[in-house]
């Protein structure tokens, strides 16, 4: 009875160590002694401790993988990476493994990783093995200059020339940095800043000729603009903005710091201006609507008062601008900055040397799609003209719900 116990008790001490630690030559040897085994005892005690270890056949499947010599000298390491890029073609940033036909802008970006040596081929289909997050998801044609994903890489020498290299020019990866082993560019984002560049004609009067390019914005109007703005700021309830919410769902509630309309500017004899908007998080559609009923309560379609409206429990038809000029500008970390960026060994997540080819990446690639497109599809302009016979009144089961749900796919972030 004794000498039974002994051996599972041996066999429960001999399976712990071999699960906390490799064991090697002589080391095995000096293991067997101790616990009076064989080595081939250790080798089937070594395979239960295995079996037993959750980790152990992504540990023996990296070993497979890691065959090649030029892959076994980089180190794998946590990174995030800034992304650019144009939205226009893309149905959206996140990958859908069931519709594969409709490419994103992940689907680019896993196959220039794996072009490039920064992760395994096989690893491709199931980015949860590299630890892949997206700080924020945009929908169909919307772009980015300031879109962080995390993940685990190999860090192999001009990582970013290499990845660059197997991507088309409208989608660039501009910054790389080491993080932690727990980050995750989701979960740690504190809040998200969107732009949204649109024809000031949007702002015009609602019986002025919608394609009339040689409209000007007045410092008056630009005004009106900027304090109706201004009322989202804070914390309300945004059910009326997205789909599927109704007032008593708490994800609804939602804070903004800012929101405002630059001054506007020329580009090919039309005018444009910038609306800027920072909040720690937003739903599905929610700022394309923001901005929808700011610009139909200017055009003078509806009354200021449906803005207040909009927060209460009663269903209000809001209207959704269209896509073309919405542009993910940064996601901020500013906890996990304070907790990591001062460490000495991890950098801020702040892209202030960046901010040069971001500027450069907009001019070439995101203001320009989004001025001719406009300007040759008329995007806003057919979408005023909705304006007209849009129903402020719509109920929770409207079309327009329907529509949002099938429209584009993914939330905003």
């Amino acid at each position: 009875m004794l000498r039974s116990s002994c051996r599972i008790i041996n066999n429960i001490l001999s399976r712990h160590l071999l699960q906390s630690s490799k064991l090697k030559g002589d080391q095995t040897r000096v293991f067997c002694t101790f616990f009076n085994m064989t080595e081939d005892s250790v080798k089937a005690v070594k395979r239960a401790a295995d079996d037993d270890d959750p980790h152990a056949e992504t540990e023996h499947e990296d070993k497979k993988l890691k065959t090649d010599p030029e892959e076994r000298k980089y180190p794998k390491k946590k990174v995030a990476l800034l992304m650019a890029y144009s939205g226009k073609g893309y149905y959206g940033m996140q990958r859908n493994a069931r519709n594969s036909q409709f490419k994103t802008i992940e689907d680019e970006l896993v196959t220039a990783l794996v072009g490039a040596g920064c992760i395994p081929e096989g690893h491709a289909e199931e980015m949860k093995k590299m630890s892949f997050q997206r700080s924020a998801r945009t929908d169909k044609g919307v772009s980015a200059v300031g879109q962080v994903v995390s993940l685990k890489v190999w860090m192999i020498e001009n990582i970013l020339e290499k990845i660059n290299a197997h991507l088309p020019p409208q989608i660039r990866v501009l910054g790389c940095k080491r993080v932690t082993g727990g980050f995750n560019s989701k979960n740690n984002c504190y809040a998200r800043t969107y732009s949204y560049m649109l024809p000031t004609v949007a702002f015009s009067p609602k019986d002025y000729n919608q394609e009339d390019t040689s409209f000007r914005l007045t410092p008056e109007t630009l005004q009106t603009v900027n304090r109706l703005f201004g009322l989202y700021k804070g914390t309300h309830n945004f059910h009326n903005f997205t789909s599927q919410k109704g007032h008593r769902d708490p994800s609804a509630m939602r804070y903004i710091t800012h929101m405002s309309c630059g001054e506007p500017f020329i580009r090919k004899d039309a005018e444009f201006a910038v609306i800027t908007v920072r909040g720690q998080s937003f739903m599905m559609h929610q700022i394309r609507k923001m901005i929808g009923l700011v610009i139909a309560v200017v055009k003078g379609y509806v009354d200021e008062g449906v803005m207040e409206k909009s927060w209460g429990e009663e269903k209000v038809g809001v209207p959704k601008a269209p896509g073309l000029g919405l542009v993910l500008e940064r996601v901020h970390f500013d906890g996990y900055n304070k907790r990591f960026g001062g460490d000495g060994i991890h950098e801020t997540l702040e892209w202030t040397k960046e901010e040069e080819t971001i500027a450069d990446f907009k001019e070439k690639h995101i203001y320009p799609t989004i001025v001719e497109t406009e300007l040759n599809e008329k995007s806003m302009v057919n979408w005023m003209t909705s304006l007209c016979i849009h129903d402020f009144e719509e109920t929770a089961t409207g079309n327009q719900d329907r529509k949002d749900d099938d429209e584009d796919g993914n939330a905003s972030d």
